[in-house]
């Protein structure tokens, strides 16, 4: 798909940066924002409407939030091929809608650690479902749009703007920077678990 179309976006961010101006753009567009906790509370103190994630997937966040968007409802919604006549049946069949731009950030780990809380503490600041979401996004990039950052906002509604849609150069671009996050967030991780050993 050389350009996509957006009509539903979701959006779940740690870093609250431009977040509030993408938002009323996309609202403006008659783009379904689908957003969880803190994201989702933001945008509607602003006057948009925002679907939360657990009305997408009819289940909870549990597990004091560790468990919000790892659910078949948002990633078959990710991950559908939308050039894949079959993906789009089985979605259909199942009232599963697709996603067309997954905006997120990560819990931020490394600030996190600065004074070394404990390890026990530090888990909890290792974000799962982030970068499951970035990484099927960016996996994804021909049928969806991965927005891992806030210096991508603004060419993101340009190009919407200007086009309609969001062409497929963008879309490489924007799914490489995602990988190069998400391998960098890891290896944060995996360095501060080195110390513990």
């Amino acid at each position: 798909m050389q350009l996509l179309p957006v009509k539903r976006a979701l959006i779940s961010v740690t870093d609250k940066t431009g977040i509030t101006e993408l938002g009323q753009f996309l609202s403006t567009m008659g783009v379904e924002i689908i957003s969880t906790g803190g994201t989702r509370k933001m945008l509607q103190d602003k006057g948009m409407d925002v679907t939360s994630v657990s009305d997408v997937t009819g289940f909870p966040e549990i597990l004091g939030g560790r468990v919000k968007t790892l659910h078949p409802h948002i990633h078959a919604g990710v991950l559908a091929d939308k050039n894949n006549p079959e993906h789009m049946d089985t979605l259909a069949s199942m009232n599963i809608q697709p996603i067309d731009i997954v905006c997120v950030n990560l819990y931020a780990f490394e600030h996190a650690i600065q004074d070394d809380p404990g390890i026990e503490k530090a888990v909890e600041q290792i974000d799962i479902g982030g970068p499951t979401l970035l990484r099927a996004a960016a996996k994804n990039h021909a049928s969806i749009c991965v927005l891992p950052d806030p210096e991508f906002y603004q060419p993101c509604m340009d190009m919407l703007r200007d086009k309609k849609g969001i062409d497929l150069d963008f879309r490489i671009k924007t799914a490489s920077f995602t990988f190069a996050k998400t391998s960098r967030y890891d290896q944060v991780i995996s360095g501060y678990f080195n110390q513990k050993i």
